[in-house]
């Protein structure tokens, strides 16, 4: 699913469940549209811990060369 259909498809969701006061299906909709947001920062999270990871080994070689 794209993440502008989620985005709708859950703000409808949420809709209709405070409308009908069904709170399942409202925060269901909450979830469905909040997915675009924490795929995007858990994608941020994971290109920062490989910089990290790859910035450590780097400086692990460099100092193996200098000695």
């Amino acid at each position: 699913m794209t993440d502008s259909k989620d985005k709708v498809i859950g703000e409808v969701k949420e809709a209709v469940g405070k409308v009908t006061g069904n709170e399942e299906l409202e925060l269901k909709g909450k979830i469905q549209s909040s997915k675009p947001d924490l795929r995007d920062k858990a994608h941020e999270i994971k290109e920062g811990i490989a910089g990290k990871i790859n910035d450590i080994i780097d400086k692990k070689k460099e100092n193996k060369e200098e000695k």
